[in-house]
């Protein structure tokens, strides 16, 4: 079980962020902190953990990578997943889910056939930055994204990072479920979460003061931030 770092200042507290920058910049310090920098390479999943990747990586100067993940959408719920597929073609399912919903096989097979297909269109339009996944083994990689709900993408994320040979793998995220932390810790070193939620009822969106999604042409102004920087 790895270790799961939090502020128990913030803990179940909402708002406590401005925005995806600002919690990047609020977690870059907890970086610092523990003394993980050494040997370290930052890996954002986007759309929404690119901001917080891109403060993480300019704040410690990290070289930083993108991770492809895609949640498996429910049938009739597209906010809600069921799994999650990662940029290398690796499906993890809840299987909770899957036996809860009552999923057949051709349900899953459609909608990893659908998963695919966004994960081909993204990994396109992220190529550029995703050179550095080449050079994971033997680093110290700190994943992040801009919360954990179920936990379910970041744990796909790290399952497939982990067959790539990394020294460790730190997950930081600006907010996220005690459920989901104590989930993906288990499967990784350190999880540095500095606004915990402990309740039943947990919403990402909860924690930032200005939230929307992003569009393709924030995530672009927010990747060329590192090109500048050297840092890519």
């Amino acid at each position: 079980m790895g270790t799961i770092i939090q502020d128990p200042g913030l803990t179940d507290k909402a708002r406590v962020f401005h925005d995806r920058c600002d919690a990047g910049k609020k977690l870059a310090a907890l970086i610092r902190q523990e003394r993980i920098r050494e040997n370290a390479l930052v890996c954002a999943i986007p759309s929404g953990g690119i901001p917080v990747g891109v403060e993480i990586a300019r704040e410690l100067a990290l070289p930083f990578t993108i991770l492809v993940v895609r949640k498996l959408q429910i049938p009739w719920n597209t906010e809600a997943g069921f799994g999650s597929m990662t940029w290398d073609g690796k499906v993890y399912l809840n299987q909770f889910m899957v036996d809860r919903l009552s999923l057949s096989s051709d349900d899953i097979a459609r909608a990893v056939e659908k998963t695919a297909a966004s994960i081909r269109e993204r990994t396109g339009l992220y190529a550029g930055y995703m050179k550095s996944l080449t050079r994971i083994a033997g680093k110290t990689v700190v994943v992040t994204d801009d919360g954990l709900a179920s936990g379910y993408t970041m744990l796909a994320a790290v399952r497939s990072l982990g067959d790539m040979g990394p020294a460790r793998i730190v997950v930081a995220v600006p907010t996220g479920s005690i459920a989901a932390a104590t989930l993906v810790a288990a499967e990784v070193s350190m999880v540095i979460c500095p606004n915990m939620v402990t309740g039943a009822s947990f919403a990402v969106a909860n924690a930032y003061g200005y939230w929307h999604d992003l569009s393709d042409r924030e995530v672009g102004d927010q990747l060329s931030r590192v090109d500048e920087t050297g840092f890519f």
